[in-house]
This record gives C-alpha cells, structure tokens and sequence, in this order.
C-alpha cells in the first residue's frame, strides 16, 4: 500500500481509479502533461501509458527520487506548484492536488487566460469541487475563471479511496479551455476590475458567468463611445 506523503496530503489507493481518471482526462499521445505533487507516481504510470510527455512536479525531495527511478520516462522536478514556471507550449495538468493548497493552485492555473493551459482534471475536496463548478458562481474568482474556462465536476471520490483516509469526500475539477473566450484575454485586467467591483457592490448575486460577460461588453462599448464623442467634440486632448 503506497505511503502518505508529507504535509497532509493524501495518495490514491486504486491503481485501476488512476487510471480511470486519466482515460476520463482524454490524454493523447504526445500532449505535454504536467503533474502537481506526484508523490509514488500513481497518477505518472498511465499518463506515461496513455504517450504523454509527462513533466512531475513533487516538491519532496525523497519522493521526487524514488519517482524517478519508478518512472524514467517522466520528467521528475522537485519543485513546488506555487513557484513553477509552466510550459511555453500548449499542456494539460493531471493531478491530485493538496486539498490545503488547492485554491492557490488553480488560481496559478486559471487566473492568467495568456497561459497556454488546454484542459485541467484536479482532485480537489469535494465542496471546493461543486463550488467552482456551479452554474451561477458565489464568487468573483469563479466568474473570472469561467470566462475562459469550461469548469465541471465530472467525478466523486469517496474518503475511502485515499491513504491516509481524508475527512472529506474529493471530486474531480474539469477545466476546458474555451474554443471561444466569453472575454477576450487582452481584456482580462478591466474585466477583473469590472467583476469585482461588481461583487463589492451588490454581493454575491445570482448571476452566471455569460451574463457577466454581457454586463461586461456593455460597459465598455458605452465608454468606448462615451470616448470617441468626447474626442469628436475637442473634449479630449
């Protein structure tokens, strides 16, 4: 049975649900994969199945070691998530996450739309799941993310499935890259702006991420002709 690695974290006990998980994941031969916290490499074998070029990060440094020897064909890095530059080329993340660092995680993943991030499958607790998965967003953070990510719970995990055994069931997290952005990524910075305003000022409203988006286009075409008046008019210099 594979060990708990260090920090609270907890380890797959089914090497069948692995790979489950990494069928579900759509991995193809030759995507670029990367892996948050790997530990004994439950996750690495059949993404290393499936033909992806996997790149493991596990910040344990003991662990990161038996990975290699496990795995040869991954690259193992012994790094954290957190200070990781990620790939210049397109890639996918497959991963179980620390359940502690899991929001720190994804807004490293999600919050920059420039990422060259297609697709995510994370293990995450289950509430954290279900909340950012949910069809009007309680927060701005998911609004932000939804603009241009897909995000779905597309599989529960019961606390039983994890050694050490969590209090908490786990799901896992989908994000799709967009085909078509609900925001353009060159307006990411304004559109953040907007969106939080917005929730500073009416709260947590029921509103989902393509309305948003709509509000969004709205207000910024009205001050893009408030603009273009006001230059026709001398008013500005």
């Amino acid at each position: 049975m594979p060990q708990a690695r260090p920090g609270g974290r907890h380890l797959l006990r089914s090497r069948r649900l692995a790979e489950a998980i990494v069928a579900d994941a759509g991995i193809a031969a030759g995507d670029l994969v990367v892996e948050i916290g790997a530990g004994s490499g439950m996750i690495t074998t059949p993404l290393l199945a499936a033909g992806a070029r996997v790149v493991a990060l596990e910040p344990d440094r003991r662990l990161a070691s038996r990975l290699r020897r496990a795995c040869p064909a991954a690259e193992v890095v012994a790094d954290d998530a957190l200070r990781h530059r990620w790939p210049d080329e397109p890639f996918r993340v497959v991963s179980n996450l620390p359940f502690a660092h899991a929001a720190d995680i994804c807004r490293a993943l999600f919050g920059d739309p420039s990422l060259p991030l297609r697709s995510a499958d994370l293990i995450v607790e289950w509430d954290f799941a279900a909340k950012r998965a949910r069809l009007w967003p309680s927060t701005a953070q998911t609004v932000l993310w939804s603009a241009w990510y897909e995000l779905a719970v597309v599989r529960r995990i019961e606390p039983v499935s994890f050694v050490p055994v969590p209090s908490v069931a786990a799901g896992v997290l989908r994000a799709r890259r967009r085909v078509r952005p609900l925001v353009h990524p060159r307006d990411a910075a304004g559109y953040e702006a907007f969106v939080r305003a917005g929730f500073r000022r009416d709260g947590a409203r029921e509103r989902d991420p393509h309305a948003w988006a709509v509000s969004w286009k709205k207000e910024s075409s009205g001050r893009a002709r408030t603009v273009t008046r006001m230059t026709r008019h001398g008013r500005i210099r």
